[in-house]
């Protein structure tokens, strides 16, 4: 099964760290974010793999053929000349993803104790172009669903603005989840980029396009996550690996 690691990120968020080292690079538990993703996904079947790369790029790709790419088909998808968003950088690697079979998207920076294969036969299983993994979270930024576990739209609770493609959208009348950072997709899913500029964020292609793609969910509460993103976050994820929840 194949998978891309979204690693081109600048990682602001974590300076001064990422000032000298791109994020993927930053060290948890004795291991860098990379190599945690790469082992988590592997260990779910995911065996080929395409990694984006801007922030110090070449250090990525230097890292990689040091570890002779953990045993495994790994490509690298070059935005040093543009970093491309998410949906940019998913649609410059469509080459890969030739094979007509659903494929991960995972970011570097979320460590989780997810199912990925159970998340992929969801995908499978519901037909979905676009299958994303949800919890029930307290955040003031929701996805909304309806009873078929469908993608409808967005809403900001603290500011009440809300994104949908659904004529008289009422955020009511829709279940709330949180988004984890970790979805599948079927290649169909470029035929409908084709429109978009070279870069763009995935979120707002998924809801400007939620009434005519069939964007599903799989809801895991017992899901234990945490984004990597910020200074106070890394420390926090010392502290918890230990535990092993993100095994």
């Amino acid at each position: 099964m194949k998978a891309m690691i979204f690693a081109a990120g600048l990682g602001t968020r974590l300076k001064p760290i990422t000032d000298t080292i791109p994020k993927a690079l930053v060290p948890v538990a004795g291991k860098t974010l990379l190599e945690h993703i790469i082992e988590k996904v592997a260990n779910e079947g995911f065996d080929e793999l395409i990694i984006n790369v801007h922030h110090h790029a070449n250090k990525i790709i230097d890292f990689l053929k040091e570890n002779n790419n953990f045993g495994l088909r790994i490509e690298i998808s070059d935005e040093r000349e543009m970093l491309l968003d998410t949906g940019g950088g998913i649609r410059k690697a469509a080459h890969f993803f030739n094979d007509g079979k659903p494929f991960l998207i995972h970011n570097v920076d979320i460590l989780s104790n997810a199912n990925l294969k159970a998340l992929y036969d969801k995908h499978i299983e519901a037909d979905n172009i676009a299958t994303l993994l949800v919890k029930d979270r307290e955040t003031s930024r929701y996805l909304l669903f309806n009873e078929d576990e469908r993608l409808q739209g967005w809403i900001n609770t603290n500011t009440g603005e809300t994104k949908s493609p659904i004529p008289n959208f009422c955020p009511s009348n829709y279940i709330q989840h949180a988004f984890s950072g970790i979805h599948i997709l079927s290649p169909e899913i470029f035929q409908y980029m084709t429109p978009y500029p070279p870069k763009f964020p995935i979120m707002d292609f998924y809801l400007e396009n939620a009434d005519r793609i069939k964007i599903g969910s799989l809801l895991n509460n017992d899901l234990q996550m945490i984004d990597v993103g910020k200074l106070d976050s890394l420390q926090e994820a010392e502290k918890l690996f230990s535990t092993g929840i993100y095994n």
